[in-house]
């Protein structure tokens, strides 16, 4: 296992074809359901379907992470240069009676190539959507009809693509705990872009897709989304370092208000999974400060945006996400409690990071469905035989 290189691209054509494969399924699928339906259409039903598979994707990963497969597979992009874990069977059986409940086994190689599987499959998608939407771009320019901007899917392509290289960091910098929750956040905002594509395309044909807010009420959704997404960083670094059991009880710690915690050592950002930047193994107390500091936050956190399903609940046609809010809310309470009383149970854990993702989705979208666009101005003010694309 030692001798395997790091990187090995031998795979990657191999890997190429299977997101191939992947993607051809959704591909068929949105063509069948939509074949009567203008091009523009077909790009909307793509953008939410791919919404949909990215956040089933988030899970997975948290799932992988979770059961400690991230090196199941100790290069990149294969598994010891192959396409899949069946072809080195070999290697992984070596590196398990080696140590037997170290990073490759079996199951964890499977695990980990089937996340890379689902990751591929979603950057074809993603390719398909940015030449899809430059094409329908230029097709409308010369009809001289309205169209969303390609550069959205552009830029998404482009993120998807370093998510790829955070994801080959992660594998090959051993689950350096900075690339880690970096990678977490990386997904989070491919969601935000997808969610953003997804509100555009849907304003474009319906004006009821813009639900209006007063400026305080959508400054208060931004500074909660912005609050959320510090909060689930915060999150990610306590899962990376492994400090969620540093904390067994609630709502004290260790049996105090206030636990001996070393927040310098804790929160030293470049440094290896396990040690400070000095090298030296982390202390107990750095890992209580990590644990007490997302704790803390989380309850500014549920309160900003308590306020906000509130004032939300007040306006008719917010009702539905301020209620959903408030699920995801307690959906987070709920399993974060689990996380800590229950012994880091891995349903509650995986649970914990979808709802935190579907929070991030649903405040982007309601933000951008709050705004009017440009697109959707000229599209309201244009004949109703116009084809606003």
């Amino acid at each position: 296992m030692n001798a395997q290189s790091l990187y090995d691209l031998s795979p990657a054509i191999r890997l190429m074809l299977m997101g191939v494969v992947l993607a051809a399924g959704p591909l068929a699928w949105i063509w069948l359901r939509n074949r009567q339906a203008s091009t523009t259409r077909r790009l909307q039903a793509l953008t939410v379907l791919t919404l949909f598979l990215t956040f089933d994707l988030v899970l997975f990963g948290s799932f992988t992470r979770l059961t400690d497969s991230g090196l199941g597979c100790p290069d990149w992009p294969g598994c010891y240069g192959n396409a899949s874990p069946a072809g080195a069977h070999a290697e992984i059986s070596a590196a398990q009676q080696a140590m037997p409940t170290g990073p490759v086994t079996h199951g964890k190689a499977w695990v980990e190539m089937v996340h890379r599987y689902l990751a591929t499959g979603v950057g074809v998608l993603i390719l398909v959507l940015a030449v899809a939407s430059w094409l329908e771009h230029r097709r409308n320019q010369r009809a001289g009809a309205q169209a969303l901007s390609p550069w959205w899917a552009t830029l998404t392509l482009v993120w998807v693509c370093v998510q790829g290289a955070f994801g080959a960091l992660t594998v090959t910098m051993k689950l350096f705990p900075a690339i880690v929750t970096l990678h977490l956040l990386g997904a989070l905002l491919l969601l935000a872009l997808l969610c953003l594509q997804a509100v555009r395309y849907a304003q474009m044909h319906d004006a009821a897709a813009t639900r209006a807010v007063p400026a305080g009420l959508q400054a208060l959704m931004g500074w909660g989304l912005g609050l959320l997404t510090l909060q689930i960083a915060l999150g990610g670094w306590v899962s990376t370092n492994y400090a969620v059991l540093a904390c067994t009880e609630f709502p004290s710690c260790q049996g105090s208000w206030w636990p001996e915690m070393n927040f310098a050592q804790g929160f030293e950002l470049w440094r290896e999974l396990g040690f400070t930047a000095a090298g030296e193994h982390i202390g107990f107390a750095a890992l209580t400060a990590i644990h007490y500091a997302h704790r803390l936050a989380a309850y500014a956190v549920i309160a900003v945006l308590v306020v906000l399903a509130w004032r939300l609940h007040a306006l008719a046609p917010w009702r539905r996400s301020a209620r959903w809010l408030l699920a995801l809310l307690l959906l987070q309470f709920l399993t974060g409690l689990s996380n800590v009383v229950l012994d880091w149970p891995l349903l509650a854990a995986v649970l914990h990071t979808g709802g935190a993702a579907a929070m991030v989705a649903l405040l982007t979208w309601g933000l951008a469905s709050s705004r009017r666009t440009a697109v959707q101005g000229r599209a309201s003010s244009a004949p109703a035989s116009s084809s606003i694309v």
